[in-house]
């Protein structure tokens, strides 16, 4: 079966169409730029004109950056809150003429690592993280999803722990490698001893430099990168039309 996989951020759209069989993108990503401020028709006019790139007329699958019970929007952090009581899946159909999922982004990004990636075969809790405009989260009990976490909004620090340690924390306050991840083990640290996980997947655009900061990570979990990379969320959201 193929999906057209979406990962909504906070800066762009990401999507490809995905072998749900395989986990692998069948054509080269594609990015549209999104301002952070869209509305909600604005933004199912991104995912329409996703849909008209790929030329796509089947099922598909929206990563979407905040908590998403049944399609509609309970909670978010870093779209325009007028998202908050939308059917975003509803609204995203209406606009592409397609069965549209939605499932928070973090939670898509969980499902294509323990699927086919780094969280695959583990056993016991995984704790999927995403490092981008904020932080995403998605725990995983022997495979199976706890959905919506949202535990970028830990507080720390006087605030949301992703105004801490998000990756454009880092750019926006010219972190280098070892002061940011100064800052990340505190965070890992916290959450080591609030769930105790038996895995730590690190993913979202940073991991893709994962060999220049990795080695600094200093935590007592196993850490390790996403397998997918900043691909995990095209991937798992198309996973997430198949669930």
């Amino acid at each position: 079966m193929h999906v057209l996989g979406i990962d909504i951020g906070g800066s762009s759209l990401k999507g490809a169409p995905v072998d749900l069989a395989t986990g692998q993108l069948l054509a080269p990503r594609h990015r549209i730029p999104t301002p952070q401020l869209l509305s909600p028709q604005e933004m199912a006019s991104r995912v329409r004109e996703m849909a008209e790139h790929f030329q796509w007329k089947g099922a598909i699958g929206c990563g979407f950056p905040g908590a998403v019970r049944e399609g509609v929007v309970s909670f978010l952090g870093n779209l325009d809150q007028s998202f908050v009581g939308v059917d975003v899946a509803q609204l995203f159909t209406e606009a592409t003429r397609c069965p549209v999922s939605v499932i928070n982004d973090a939670d898509a990004a969980g499902l294509a690592e323990v699927r086919f990636g780094a969280g695959l075969g583990r056993h016991g809790s995984v704790l999927m993280l995403t490092f981008g405009t904020g932080v995403g989260s998605g725990l995983f009990l022997d495979g199976r999803l706890v959905p919506n976490t949202e535990f970028g909004h830990v507080p720390l620090h006087g605030g949301a722990a992703e105004r801490w340690v998000a990756a454009s924390v880092k750019d926006a306050e010219n972190l280098s490698y070892s002061e940011w991840v100064g800052r990340l083990n505190e965070y890992l640290r916290l959450l080591t001893v609030l769930l105790n996980p038996n895995l730590i997947i690190l993913g979202g655009g940073i991991s893709a430099d994962h060999a220049d900061w990795f080695k600094l990570i200093d935590v007592p979990v196993e850490v390790v990168p996403a397998r997918f990379l900043n691909e995990a969320g095209i991937v798992g959201s198309a996973l997430a039309a198949e669930r």
